[in-house]
Order: C-alpha cells, then sequence, then structure tokens
C-alpha cells in the first residue's frame, strides 16, 4: 500500500502563489507515476499535472505555465510538490494527490483546499 497526506493549501487572493505539498509512504519503491488532481464544488475531478519516476510532466492547459509539478525521493518517503503561481478564482478546488503504484493500483490522499478569491 501506498498512503498519501498533502498539505499546503489555503486562501490566497488573484494572482498569489501556493506550493502543495504530498508526502508517500509505505511501498514508494512500487509507484510509477504521481499526479495532481482537483475538484471544485458541482464538477468532476480534473487531472492538474502527473510526473513519473523518470521525470516526465504533463499539465492540464488551465494550469501550464503557471503551475509546476516536482518530485523529491528520499530513503523512506517520496515528496510531490506542486507550485501554483498566478492563481485565478477558478484554480479554486480541493486538490487531491495521486500515486499510481505496481502499474494496476492507485491511491488517493484525503485532499487540501485552495481558495482564491478575487
Amino acid at each position: 500500500q501506498v498512503q498519501l497526506v498533502e498539505s499546503g493549501g489555503g486562501l490566497v487572493q488573484t494572482g498569489e502563489s501556493l506550493r502543495l505539498s504530498c508526502a508517500a509512504s509505505g511501498k514508494i519503491f512500487s509507484i510509477n507515476a504521481m499526479g495532481w488532481y482537483r475538484q471544485a464544488p458541482g464538477k468532476q475531478r480534473e487531472l492538474v499535472a502527473t510526473i513519473t519516476t523518470g521525470g516526465s510532466t504533463n499539465y492540464a492547459d488551465s494550469v501550464k505555465g503557471r503551475f509546476t509539478i516536482s518530485r523529491d525521493n528520499r530513503n523512506t518517503v517520496y515528496l510531490l510538490y506542486l507550485q501554483m503561481n498566478s492563481l485565478k478564482p477558478e484554480d479554486t478546488a480541493v486538490y487531491y494527490c495521486n500515486a499510481q503504484w505496481h502499474t494496476a493500483f492507485s491511491s488517493w490522499g484525503q485532499g487540501t483546499q485552495v481558495t482564491v478569491s478575487s
């Protein structure tokens, strides 16, 4: 199993920045890829950004040029970050960390709220 714990959400104004963190523990050596997803009220959960263990990244068009996903592999913890710049009210959502492991399995964090006021 892979356990995920997010942190770093909060309330900011338009144009400001936030950095989200996700700590993965457990079978971290089985992780193939990790990513950030978000879900706004009344909407489906959507992909924000992903990164593979090889370092390849993928971003939703709506966040390209503003958000940066990165990772830091350590002995017992795998850290995932999402640097969010130039935040907009439409970025308001609950952000979830996801890990794909052993190819076929997926774990989710509990989510962290990001609110951007206009």
